[in-house]
């Protein structure tokens, strides 16, 4: 059995990566601290823009060694796209602080539109900005219609007649758009006034030092740039233009499907880091004359927060190996992704509430972490989309998932030093239907005589039986409040699926943990769709029947207490 653990700074290096990986990542690291936790935390307290951090980018070319294609590279032989490598950076970048993690997920998601197209000219153009140690921008939502790319106001007018070198002039405005300040290439998502409907769709490059580039503030306060920038008779010219019609369409959402994966190792990067503060704190404080660590109230929500960071972490894993071997015949990537983004980074919001009643007002202390992470951590579920959208875009692969299974190839580990090249040839954005599934069934029997799986494998199999019998009808399928639900009950299924293929990573008294948080949190669902408005006399007795008490085992809580216990003073940053 492989030992499972949190990211440790002071241990950290990673033998499925290549040798000069690891040496990135462990400058990484100890550019970090060395900068040592009180400059880490008042420039986050003064939002202090991260120059400093992009300088040392340029210096050590991160960003454009873990950015680049291998094609684009300019015979730099380390620099590849290799979501396994991005993911271990993603954490990393996390667990020191959102606004360094920020400035890497905005810079991924303005160069997908530039990797996905046929523009070489402009993929060299993001070769050279990323080698000098620029960012990039992804210039996708608006004001008044967010992300809702049907209704884009950035518009581009056709250019007069006889300019041989400007195809149209963009006018519009931009919100919410991460790096808007610095990045040398903006992908831009627009319409053209001269056409209707799909084929008016661009996608383009602007660069934010362009005068009819108009930057105009910030529209948060902290370190990170989130821009509002116009675009006034902006010249977009032919070698400018990434996509056009519905590729353009395709390629905003498909660079979504890249970006947001990087949500979830960024919320594990800050729960891991909360973790390391809150038990140190907790286990040597003492109140009433004990550990604050011997009330049962602490230790049940540190079991709790450890053993849903874990599942974080190992459903994470398992999700990259199936997004890494997709291709044309295997998009299961499609659901496990925005259960990355939902459904993990929810979890993380979770295990820092938990924490966070424990350290109780110190976690509001400026000299913490913890401060940090407890005002950040609900800003991931809320990025490349809400919750509540991902959550409907699960329920489009629900038929199949449950009902329809097909013989696939099994998904190895795939740590392979190698560009992830369906990334940016995922094709048109539709077909969720047409997407299959390997059963579910089997890999939850073969771990049913671990006491919570085989009780949770009951919710599962209770929840097909709902869908098969007492399914929503017609009209709560136009009630998006009843879906969610219907969805969040799925996740839990989809979400036990990936932990178990993951199992051999973990101890089976960690597995017998993990899902006695997966039985109480389905069973929370199930009530709430018992006290739903539109719930059926059906429904509702199918609610109640669905509901189980987890195993109580506790020589099993107080293994993984002795777990958590270890972690005690194992890292702490330095001053």
């Amino acid at each position: 059995m492989a030992q499972f653990a949190l990211f440790d700074p002071t241990t950290f290096d990673p033998a499925e990566l290549d040798e000069e990986s690891r040496r990135q990542l462990r400058a990484l690291i100890d550019w970090f601290e060395d900068r040592g936790k009180a400059r880490l935390l008042a420039d986050d307290l003064e939002g202090v823009w991260p120059a400093d951090f992009l300088e040392f980018v340029a210096a050590q070319k991160l960003f454009a060694t873990f950015s680049t294609p291998a094609e684009y590279a300019n015979g730099s032989p380390n620099a590849r796209w290799d979501a396994a490598r991005n993911a271990a950076l993603s954490e990393i970048l996390g667990f020191y602080g959102l606004a360094y993690w920020y400035t890497w997920q905005v810079t991924v998601l303005g160069l997908g539109p530039i990797w996905m197209s046929d523009n070489d000219d402009a993929k060299r153009r993001a070769a050279r900005e990323l080698d000098r140690g620029g960012v990039m921008a992804f210039g996708l939502s608006e004001r008044a219609h967010g992300a809702d790319v049907y209704s884009t106001d950035m518009l581009l007018t056709p250019a007069a007649e006889g300019d041989d070198t400007v195809e149209f002039t963009a006018s519009g405005e931009k919100y919410y758009i991460g790096n808007g300040n610095v990045a040398g290439m903006v992908s831009v998502f627009g319409r053209r006034t001269d056409i209707d409907g799909p084929e008016s769709y661009v996608f383009f490059v602007a660069d934010s030092s362009h005068p009819a580039y108009r930057l105009r503030e910030s529209v948060v306060h902290g370190q990170m740039y989130v821009s509002t920038f116009s675009l006034e008779n902006y010249p977009v010219r032919r070698e400018d233009i990434l996509h056009t019609g519905p590729d353009a369409f395709s390629a905003a959402l498909n660079t979504v499907n890249v970006g947001k994966f990087n949500l979830c190792t960024g919320s594990i990067g800050i729960c891991e880091h909360a973790f390391y503060e809150a038990i140190t704190h907790a286990n040597n404080r003492i109140l009433y004359g004990n550990r604050v660590t011997e009330f049962p109230h602490v230790r049940s929500a540190f079991v709790d927060a450890y053993s849903r960071l874990t599942a974080m972490k190992l459903f994470s894993a398992r999700a990259l190996d199936y997004f890494r071997a997709a291709g044309p015949g295997d998009r299961r990537y499609l659901l496990f992704n925005p259960m990355t983004k939902a459904k993990v980074t929810s979890e993380g919001e979770t295990a820092v509430r938990l924490l966070h009643d424990v350290v109780a007002a110190k976690g509001y202390e400026k000299d913490t972490y913890f401060r940090e992470a407890a005002q950040l951590i609900g800003t991931l579920p809320k990025l490349e989309g809400t919750v509540h959208v991902n959550v409907a875009l699960m329920l489009k692969f629900m038929p199949a998932y449950m009902f329809s299974p097909t013989d696939q190839a099994e998904v190895t580990r795939f740590t392979d030093a190698v560009d992830d090249g369906f990334f940016f040839a995922q094709g048109p954005a539709r077909g969720a239907s047409s997407v299959r599934f390997h059963d579910w069934n089997p890999v939850y029997r073969k771990h049913s005589g671990v006491p919570n799986v085989g009780r949770f494998y009951e919710q599962a199999q209770a929840f097909a039986s709902f869908l098969a019998e007492c399914a929503p009808d017609e009209s709560q399928q136009q009630d998006l409040d009843f879906l969610l639900v219907v969805g969040h009950l799925f996740s839990l299924v989809v979400y036990g699926h990936l932990i178990l293929e993951q199992a051999d990573e973990i101890s089976t008294d960690m597995l017998d943990q993990i899902f006695d948080f997966q039985i109480r949190d389905f069973s929370g669902y199930a009530v709430a769709l018992y006290g739903k408005p539109s719930s059926t006399d059906a429904q509702q007795k199918w609610a109640l029947d669905a509901v189980r008490k987890p195993v109580v085992d506790a020589t099993r809580f107080e293994t993984v207490w002795n777990d958590v216990v270890t972690y005690d003073g194992r890292y702490e940053m330095r001053p």
